[in-house]
């Protein structure tokens, strides 16, 4: 789950990381009292889930209330990359001396924790690691280990960072960070930029936070956070059904049993020509009734035009499945979308036999399927 600037910054205050004050406005008038408690000069930054926000003009600068009002009304209704601004983040403004980068990411590969830090902030992380390779200082925690202080030194010494002061206030952001994504179960931790003011403080200037989904159990105050309008629609349909799905941008709704099969299947549809609509997992042991709720989740997609549901039963039994698929088109509606089925595994014979009943005749492999499916999905 992607927070917004705010929200990561009220992490990063729980574990001590210096930030700027702010308020949240979702209106024009709400960013003129913000600005007005504030005092003196604030920055108006639209709040939305992408980067790339001071090129589209998400980011302005005010001197005032009247300003900042002013600069608030020009802000919300943006669209930044496809995000719609509706909310925004007053924020006092800092003079800025340096700016530096810092980030601690899940490096899935290694299966450790991955710092990065150079003190060329201000820039998009991938363009400095191509640009400038070498001021860019990656360094692997071990988790068996946890923080250890050598870890801040071997970065900041790394990166180039000379000055005492400097030197002190970056170790214990550091240790800090990690204790954030440590505690909040995060697999994004970034600070782009990490500023040095005029008067030598260090403090967060923005903050770039996800928190693994499955860990929100344990984050009840931070699962509030979720602005579901953000979402997808059918991708928040979705979840309130318990259906792991992806929206895509083509014609061919799928859904498999397993991550894997489904990616696959994504594969093999997008590989005979065909246009995936969406990823959609039934899981490892798909019900009845969970097949019948994705069902009604692809479904509700204006673009899909023929369905793939690829099945290999092994904890999944293939006559439970059939039984969910003959009851979701039970419905008249689902029934407008031609479907191929293909399965495979623990209780075939008997799923074949379900199908077979609702007037279904699954086809035999993968391939045949997903050829079968994107001719439909085109009319033939």
């Amino acid at each position: 789950m992607d927070l917004y600037e705010y929200q990561g910054k009220e992490l990063f205050r729980r574990v001590g990381i210096p930030v700027s004050d702010g308020r949240r406005a979702d209106s024009p008038q709400e960013a003129r009292a913000a600005a007005q408690e504030l005092g003196g000069q604030v920055v108006v930054k639209a709040q939305v889930l992408t980067g790339g926000r001071g090129k589209a003009g998400g980011i302005q600068l005010a001197t005032g209330a009247d300003e900042a009002e002013q600069k608030a009304k020009e802000v919300l209704g943006l669209d930044i990359r496809g995000h719609v601004v509706r909310r925004l983040w007053i924020e006092k403004a800092s003079d800025i001396e340096r700016e530096y980068y810092l980030s601690i990411t899940l490096d899935r590969g290694a299966k450790k924790p991955l710092f990065m830090f150079t003190t060329q902030g201000g820039m998009e992380i991938e363009q400095i690691a191509e640009e400038t390779p070498d001021a860019l200082v990656r360094l692997h925690v071990d988790p068996s280990e946890g923080f250890q202080p050598w870890v801040a030194r071997r970065l900041i010494y790394g990166g180039g960072v000379t000055d005492p002061s400097e030197q002190k206030q970056i170790a214990s952001i550091v240790e800090k960070l990690y204790r954030a994504f440590v505690e909040f179960d995060a697999t994004l931790c970034e600070i782009n930029p990490l500023i040095v003011t005029p008067d030598g403080t260090v403090k967060a200037l923005d903050s770039k936070f996800t928190v693994d989904d499955n860990s929100l159990f344990r984050h009840p105050d931070i699962a509030e956070m979720r602005d579901t309008t953000a979402a997808d629609p059918l991708e928040t349909f979705a979840r309130q059904k318990g259906v792991t799905y992806v929206k895509l941008d083509g014609n061919v709704g799928i859904c498999g049993n397993g991550a894997g099969l489904a990616m696959s299947t994504v594969d093999v549809v997008a590989h005979v020509g065909g246009k995936p609509a969406n990823f959609c997992d039934l899981g490892g042991g798909g019900s009845a009734e969970g097949v019948v709720d994705a069902l009604e989740v692809i479904t509700r997609d204006p673009q899909v035009k023929s369905i793939f549901f690829n099945i290999f039963g092994g904890i999944t039994r293939c006559d439970e499945v059939a039984r969910g698929i003959v009851s979701a088109l039970a419905g008249d509606e689902m029934r407008k979308v031609p479907m191929v089925v293909r399965l495979t595994g623990t209780n075939e014979k008997e799923g074949r036999a379900v199908l077979a009943q609702g007037g279904f005749n699954p086809v035999e492999t993968m391939d045949e399927g997903a050829r079968m499916v994107v001719e439909l999905a085109q009319g033939v």
